[in-house]
Formats: C-alpha cells, structure tokens, sequence
C-alpha cells in the first residue's frame, strides 16, 4: 500500500463491534442467540415472508403478494451478499482509515435514512397530488389496513438500508482505488468484493416490473443500479497494484 498508513490485520472470525454494519451489530447483539450467515438471512424471510401470506389472507390482498415477495427477496439476497461483502474484506490486510471509513463510520445508515425519507415522501405526499390513482390507493385500497402499511414500510426500511450500503461501499471502495496501491492477491480479493457489491446492484432490476405504471420510483431505483454498478466497476477496474 502506497502513502504509508497503518493496515489492519485479518481478524478471526468473529467481528468486532465498531468493524461491522449496522446490521450485523444489530444480529450479532441479540441476547442469548447465535445465529448464523444462513439462519439469520432465513429467519428474516421467514419473519415477512410469512406475514405477507397471513396479511395477504386476511385482507384479500394477493394480488399484492408477487410484488411483496420480490422485495422480500431482492432484501434478502442484499443481506446475503453484504455478509459475503464484510466477512471478505475483514480478512485481508487492508489500510484502517478504508475499515474505519468503511464499517465504523455509519454513513450507510445516513444514506438509507435520506432514502427512506425520500420514499415515504414521495408515496404519502407527492404521489396522492399527482394525476391518477395514488400508488397505495392501488396496491391496498381507499382504506389501508394499518398493519399491512406497518408491513410494507418494514420491507422499505429494509430495501432502503442496503441501498444506502452499497452505495456506501460503491464509494469508498472508489476513493479506495484511487488512494492506495495494493499487491497482486489483495487487488484480486478486491475486485471480487467490488464484483459482489456490483451483483447487488444488478439484482434490483427484478423490482423495475412492478414499477412500470411508478416513473419516478422506477427512474429512481434504475438511476441508482446504474449509478452504482458504474462506480463499483470504476473502483474495480482502476484498483493500482505493485
């Protein structure tokens, strides 16, 4: 690494609190539980999967199920590959300042909060002023069930935070090419890390289907996996080595 800087060594498995997500603080913190990659990405399709279904059964709202079940998915697969995308980078020897910007930092939960904010907006204000009929007058009907909005702003949230995340990694990984020179096998873990954040980007296209008749939700969610998969592959691709 080139600009001499003092680099963290691979850790053991377990993560320490302050070099991780949120997320994994948060699963990781759990009292008397210890879950797993695995276990804790199946409980969490579980938990709403199965709260789509029972609401979906109580309400009479299958129709909304499809579109519920890919943001289940697309959340989860986020969940997965944002562990892949930890857990690979806390191995190798890398400068602290990119850990610390990284994982310490906690701008990805800044970022999913300023798209939250966005979203709620924009389906609670903006959409019910625009001409038709508003995006959750569609889905639910005149008169949303409580829980079943409780439901869906749960998904959002958690759509939102690895949005802000990847974005998060897309950028710092983009200062990180910039900034330092590293050798042959660390560039090629790297790029493999970049390629994973890039995978999740791409995988957010199975959303845009269900916002066809939404241009402002689909322009926003396409502008983003575009905007994304570019600067992971800017940062992949100008990774300097020895």
């Amino acid at each position: 690494m080139t600009r001499t800087e003092t680099s963290t060594t691979p850790p053991d498995d377990a993560p320490q609190y302050g070099e991780t997500w949120v997320y994994e603080s948060i699963v990781g913190a759990l009292p008397g539980a210890s879950l797993s990659e695995r276990t804790a990405v199946a409980l969490q399709v579980a938990i709403f999967q199965a709260s789509l279904f029972v609401l979906a059964w109580v309400y009479d709202l299958w129709p909304v199920v499809p579109a519920g079940t890919a943001a289940i998915g697309v959340a989860a697969v986020g969940s997965v590959l944002m562990l892949r995308f930890s857990t690979a980078t806390r191995r190798l020897a890398l400068p602290s300042t990119y850990h610390r910007f990284l994982f310490s930092s906690g701008i990805e939960v800044v970022l999913g909060v300023l798209a939250f904010v966005a979203l709620v907006t924009h389906l609670f204000v903006f959409d019910p002023r625009a001409e038709g009929p508003a995006l959750l007058t569609t889905l639910f009907g005149p008169d949303p069930p409580v829980i079943v909005v409780y439901l869906m702003l749960l998904v959002l949230w958690d759509l939102c935070y690895r949005i802000g995340t990847s974005w998060w990694a897309a950028v710092v990984a983009a200062w990180r090419s910039y900034r330092y020179t590293f050798d042959g096998e660390t560039a090629a873990a790297l790029r493999r890390t970049d390629a994973t954040n890039i995978t999740f980007g791409l995988i957010q296209v199975a959303l845009l289907p269900f916002l066809r008749d939404q241009p402002v939700l689909f322009a926003a969610v396409l502008g983003h996996v575009v905007a994304v998969t570019l600067v992971s592959a800017l940062a992949l691709a100008t990774i300097q080595t020895e």
